[in-house]
C-alpha cells in the first residue's frame, strides 16, 4: 500500500476511530484509489485519439455489437449508465466528426438508431488496442494471470455478478 493511503488511513484512524474499520477502510480507499489510477491512465490513452471517455464508450459498445454495429440510444444508455441528456450531446459530437451515423426506421420515426460510421473503425480499433496495451502493462507489472482471474471472480461478486460471467472461464 502506497505512503498516500497510509496516511489517510492513519488519520481515520487516529482522527474518526468510531467510524474506523481496519478491514474495510483500507480495502474501500484502496479500491477506490486503483480505479482512479487506472482510469484517469486509460482516459490520458483515449485522449491521445482525440477521444473523450465517454465517446470512447460509445464508439467501444457499438463496435460490440453484432454488424452492422447498431444500437439504439435506449441500448446505448443501458450499456453505459448515462442520462439521455449525456448520451445526446455525446452523439452529435460523434456525428459531427463523421464516427457514427443516426439512422431512421420506416413507419417509427421516434426510433432513431446508432450505427458505427466505416470511418470510426480503424480509430475505435487502434484507441481500443492501446488502451488495453496500457493496463495491461500496468496490471500484469503488479499481478499474475491467477491473481487477475481470482480477483475479477471477487469483484464480479462485489459488484453483483454472482456467477462471476464478467470475466472469462478460469484457466
Amino acid at each position: 500500500m502506497d505512503t498516500f493511503l497510509q496516511s489517510i488511513i492513519a488519520a481515520h484512524r487516529d482522527h474518526w476511530p468510531e467510524e474506523f474499520d481496519p478491514v474495510l477502510l483500507p480495502f474501500t480507499l484502496t479500491l477506490h484509489r486503483a480505479h482512479g489510477v487506472m482510469y484517469g491512465r486509460a482516459c490520458g490513452v483515449m485522449e491521445r485519439f482525440g477521444l473523450s471517455p465517454a465517446e470512447f464508450d460509445v464508439l467501444a459498445s457499438l463496435r460490440r455489437s453484432p454488424e452492422p454495429y447498431e444500437l439504439t440510444p435506449s441500448q446505448l444508455r443501458q450499456a453505459l449508465l448515462i442520462t439521455s441528456g449525456g448520451l445526446t450531446k455525446v452523439l452529435h459530437q460523434l456525428a459531427g466528426r463523421g464516427l457514427i451515423v443516426r439512422l431512421t426506421v420506416s413507419g417509427d420515426r421516434r426510433v432513431k438508431p446508432v450505427r458505427l460510421a466505416p470511418a470510426a473503425l480503424p480509430l475505435i480499433g487502434r484507441a481500443m488496442e492501446a488502451v488495453m496495451r496500457h493496463a495491461g502493462a500496468q496490471i500484469f507489472a503488479h499481478l499474475t494471470p491467477e491473481e487477475i482471474q481470482s480477483m475479477t471472480g471477487l469483484l464480479a461478486r462485489l459488484a453483483g455478478d454472482e456467477g462471476g460471467s464478467m470475466g472469462g472461464s478460469p484457466g
